[in-house]
C-alpha cells in the first residue's frame, strides 16, 4: 500500500468515526429529552394536569371528577365531533352553503359550551373539598390549562 492509499483511509476512517460520535451524542440526546417528557417533566397543557401541585390522592380524585364530567357530556361530545366533520363537509362542497355551515357551527358551539360548563362546574365542586391552600395550588394549575382562568391574574 502506497502512502497516499494510506492517507486516503485514515482520512475515510476519520470522517465515519466522527459521523458515528455525532449519530451517537444525537441519540443520547433525543433519548435524554423524550425520558423526561415519559416521567412527567415534559409538556403538560391538558386540564388533568391542573392538579399537579396537589397530594396524589387529591390528583387521583380530581381525574376521577374530570372523568365522570365528560362520561355525563358523552353526548355533548359526540354531537360536537359529529357537527365539525359536518362542517368540513359542508365547506368542501361545491357552492358553499354558509348558513347550513353557520347553523352547524352554532350547534357545534352550543355542544362545546355544554361540556365546558359541565367541567367548569365539576372543578368547583371538587375545589370545595379542598382546603385554602390546596385550592391555591389548584388555581396555579389551572393557570394556562383551562379558559376557566385563562389570563387570570395577568397585569
Amino acid at each position: 500500500m502506497s502512502e497516499r492509499s494510506i492517507r486516503i483511509l485514515l482520512a475515510v476512517s476519520l470522517a465515519l468515526n466522527i459521523f458515528v460520535l455525532g449519530a451517537a451524542a444525537g441519540a443520547g440526546y433525543m433519548w435524554r429529552t423524550q425520558g423526561a417528557q415519559r416521567d412527567g417533566a415534559g409538556d403538560q397543557r391538558g386540564l388533568r394536569f391542573a392538579a399537579a401541585g396537589l397530594s396524589p390522592e387529591q390528583r387521583k380524585a380530581f381525574r376521577q371528577t374530570l372523568a365522570d364530567a365528560r362520561r355525563q357530556s358523552a353526548a355533548d361530545i359526540e354531537a360536537g365531533r359529529t357537527g365539525r366533520e359536518q362542517v368540513a363537509r359542508l365547506i368542501e362542497a361545491q357552492p358553499i352553503d354558509a348558513a347550513a355551515v353557520n347553523e352547524t357551527l352554532a350547534s357545534v358551539r352550543q355542544a362545546d359550551m355544554a361540556l365546558r360548563g359541565r367541567l367548569e362546574q365539576a372543578i368547583v365542586s371538587f375545589a370545595t373539598g379542598l382546603t385554602p391552600a390546596d385550592r391555591a395550588r389548584l388555581v396555579d394549575g389551572l393557570r394556562g390549562r383551562s379558559n376557566m382562568l385563562r389570563r387570570a391574574g395577568e397585569k
